[in-house]
């Protein structure tokens, strides 16, 4: 199993090499498409990436958690969370990586 991570910069850097834009072009792409996937999710839309996945948020309720230290019970209040859904390609694709 790899301990790299895929960065910014990583994706940056990727477009550079494969597409022919400027470094700060490159950059500039990253961060806009970064930022409509963003603005969509706040705005509580989902966003379907073709071969890829779907990204969604969700509300979860109000529960009550346990401090595993303590036992002590403690309410975790409710809140939305960012979900993703892998399509079956993307889940083949890494499948076939883990071999």
């Amino acid at each position: 199993m790899s301990n790299s991570t895929l960065t910014r910069m990583h994706l940056s850097e990727a477009v550079f090499n494969e597409v022919g834009l400027s470094r700060y072009e490159s950059s500039q792409l990253v961060e806009s498409v970064l930022n409509h996937i963003s603005n969509a999710l706040i705005r509580n839309e989902v966003v379907k990436i073709s071969s890829f996945g779907t990204f969604s948020t969700r509300n979860k309720r109000p529960r009550i958690g346990r401090n595993p230290k303590t036992g002590t019970e403690a309410e975790i209040s409710g809140r939305r969370v960012i979900t993703f859904r892998p399509s079956q390609l993307m889940k083949d694709r890494v499948n076939v990586g883990n071999k």
